[in-house]
């Protein structure tokens, strides 16, 4: 059983797929579609800058890969579009499973924490929003080393905050380049796989746990 928990915040707790309904006004019947790409575009930015060591924070990240959906998809943004679009972002819905998963396994006595690219004051004014973050221990942002995910410091980061060996640390995450990272730094993980079409890269590291929701994820943890 582990000592910790880092939940992903972006896909995890939080669906950044819901922005469809905002981009609507701006993208009509391709709001799906300039979601997903924004979505894609924030998280290559943050491997990029990674690898190129010239760090920008998580919000100028999203700030950049909208202006790119924006213009690869011929749409004129108006500076009221783009400060609504981004103060949106920071009020993301959580998924309906996360606040019961979160409460039991604070109950079951696990220090858990939110583990994320993005800025901690973004992540928290998130959270708080959402209610999920008066059940947190802690929120630990790659900020604090000023990478991304999945470079190997940032997982050690985490069990480090947490006061947890990186063998009782788990991260539970829906992005399986994120569930691999974890897994090659030392800690264990489980993918929270919710879309059941998605599959994991094969290069031979596995999950310790596949759950759909949070929710199954902490029965199967806890053996229930």
């Amino acid at each position: 059983m582990p000592d910790a928990i880092g939940f992903d915040v972006y896909g995890t707790l939080v669906d950044p797929q819901a922005m469809r309904t905002q981009l609507e006004t701006v993208a009509g019947d391709r709001a799906g579609q300039m979601a997903q790409l924004w979505r894609e575009k924030q998280i290559q930015y943050t491997f990029r800058r990674a690898l190129m060591q010239k760090y920008e924070n998580f919000d100028v990240c999203t700030e950049q890969a909208l202006t790119f959906t924006a213009k690869s998809l011929k749409l004129n943004l108006r500076d009221e579009d783009r400060t609504r679009l981004t103060e949106a972002y920071r009020h993301l819905p959580t998924f309906p499973d996360v606040l019961p998963a979160i409460r039991r396994l604070k109950q079951a006595g696990f220090k858990l924490a939110a583990f994320s690219n993005g800025v901690e004051a973004s992540v928290r004014a998130l959270l708080e929003h959402s209610g999920i973050l008066p059940h947190l221990d802690a929120v630990v942002s790659v900020d604090d080393l000023k990478t991304y995910k999945p470079d190997p410091r940032v997982y050690r980061h985490l069990a480090k905050r947490l006061g947890s060996s990186l063998k009782k640390t788990w991260l539970a995450s829906s992005n399986a380049w994120d569930v691999i990272g974890a897994k090659a730094a030392g800690l264990r993980a489980a993918w929270i796989k919710r879309n059941p079409e998605e599959f994991i890269d094969p290069w031979g590291i596995a999950p310790d746990l596949v759950a759909p929701t949070l929710q199954d994820f902490s029965s199967q943890l806890q053996g229930t």
